[in-house]
């Protein structure tokens, strides 16, 4: 049996509810703890951020002290560290979105919406996290910044996963308790999957999106990504402007899971499969209700990519058309490009036709599903090693079409979603379980997956 407790998985993460709870009983400082947070990062691998905001950040750090002493805290996490995928606004400096083509473009003159209800709740930025250029890979290689290293395994240096990387490896690696992404088809999900951690991501309209750098505007979503779902859960309240709240945990005996008997299983790893199970057996064993059968609608949506293309690549190009069709386009990771590029030959009624059968097929999977969530592996295979995807392209182009497979589904069905750590395979390399529900149903998802969580520990 190679599943053992979730909880032990994580390397150095800190759950940020109990960072939380400290500042507030007194017993840690918010300037202490930032300036630890700044010497940690930087006695840390140099590719998991791109920028740090130490002036910002310090200045954040003794508003927070102040208020403490005060007694006047702006919210349950007044002092909290939380740091951003570099594709989140900062008033004063350059999105770079993972791309050194950008670094010409005039600064933000606003945070983004969600930097700005975290600054408000008394949240301190720490800084820029590095990712994949304009987040259009899961697998979080950067020839422009570096590629943060997955700090699990044994042997070589391993992928972090993207596009997302920085912010799995700092809550990994216990640098900050918070980290922010996004996730067009699996860029939250699969680095804390791969990272042992726990990763959050809403439907389309669970999170405000201004201020933040597009790569599909259809099937963009964001979420936080954390050591302990709860940490996750209070980081996505106070993204929206809300004060802290838990949703009360589901009885397990009200949990009702369907696996997809089709294609989310396909080429998986034999430790995924068997982590996978044992949570499975363990769900039932405690009295949650376990239905299997073919998914229609993930056949569907192949074939569909199949004839017409895909989404994420139209609207991709389109945002990045003057771009990639200039001199500077010799600037951009190869692999990034020609991802891009590629999706030239899709036609417009290709277009209409795959934003016509998403609409159904969003429509009768929630139908389908009604209270049932979603449940399988969140990637096929655990962290491969980095370099020999660095050196092969075709490798590369294999392995980032398997891990984007199962995420990028939820995507395109526009579900909400939660990555779980669930065991470990022979080379110490995290493995987790993905659960999902259509959007809008994102506090039952939230409620059903406390329950989980806590019986995979």
């Amino acid at each position: 049996m190679i599943t053992r407790t979730a909880s032990n998985i994580t390397k150095d993460s800190v759950s940020a509810m109990d960072i939380a709870a400290r500042l507030k009983e007194g017993s840690l400082c918010p300037v202490s703890l930032v300036e630890e947070t700044f010497a940690n990062i930087r006695a840390s691998d140099p590719a998991i951020f791109t920028e740090l905001l130490e002036e910002r950040a310090l200045k954040e750090a003794y508003a927070s002290r102040k208020r403490h002493r005060e007694g006047n805290l702006l919210s349950l996490w007044d002092g909290l560290p939380i740091a951003w995928k570099d594709l989140f606004d900062i008033e004063g400096r350059v999105t770079t979105a993972g791309s050194i083509v950008l670094r010409s473009h005039a600064p933000a003159t606003h945070d983004a919406d969600m930097v700005v209800n975290a600054t408000r709740a008394g949240l301190i930025s720490i800084g820029c996290l590095n990712m994949t250029e304009f987040a259009y890979s899961g697998l979080g290689l950067n020839p422009h910044f570096g590629t943060p290293q997955n700090p699990h395994g044994t042997g070589l240096a391993r992928i972090p996963g993207g596009s997302s990387s920085g912010c799995g490896v700092a809550i990994a690696r216990g640098l900050v308790p918070l980290s922010v992404g996004s996730d067009t088809g699996g860029s939250i999900r699969i680095p804390a999957g791969l990272n042992g951690i726990v990763g959050y991501k809403g439907s389309s309209r669970a999170f405000p999106k201004g201020g933040t750098f597009p790569l599909s505007p259809t099937l963009d979503t964001f979420g936080p990504l954390a050591a302990d779902l709860k940490s996750c859960i209070g980081a996505a309240e106070i993204l929206n402007g809300r004060a802290v709240a838990m949703p009360k945990p589901t009885s397990i005996s009200q949990l009702k899971f369907f696996i997809p008997s089709n294609i989310v299983f396909e080429d998986a790893q034999d430790a995924v499969i068997e982590n996978f199970e044992a949570s499975v057996r363990a769900l039932e064993s405690e009295g949650a209700q376990i239905t299997r059968g073919v998914s229609s609608e993930f056949e569907e949506i192949e074939t569909l990519a199949a004839n017409h293309g895909s989404l994420v690549g139209t609207e991709a190009l389109e945002l990045h058309w003057d771009l990639v069709h200039s001199e500077h386009a010799t600037q951009m990771d190869p692999r990034v490009l020609e991802r891009i590029i590629s999706a030239e030959n899709i036609s417009a009624r290709d277009l209409i036709v795959v934003q016509r059968e998403r609409a159904r097929l969003i429509q009768k999977n929630s139908q389908i599903l009604g209270d049932q969530i979603v449940l399988f592996p969140t990637t096929p295979i655990t962290a491969p090693e980095l370099k020999p995807l660095e050196k092969d392209s075709n490798l590369y182009v294999r392995t980032n079409k398997l891990m984007l497979r199962n995420t990028a589904l939820g995507n395109f069905l526009d579900w909400c979603g939660v990555a779980l750590p669930n065991g470990i395979d022979q080379n110490q390399m995290p493995t987790s379980i993905l659960m999902s529900m259509p959007g809008g149903r994102e506090n039952d998802l939230l409620a059903a997956a406390l329950t989980v969580e806590r019986l995979l520990q």
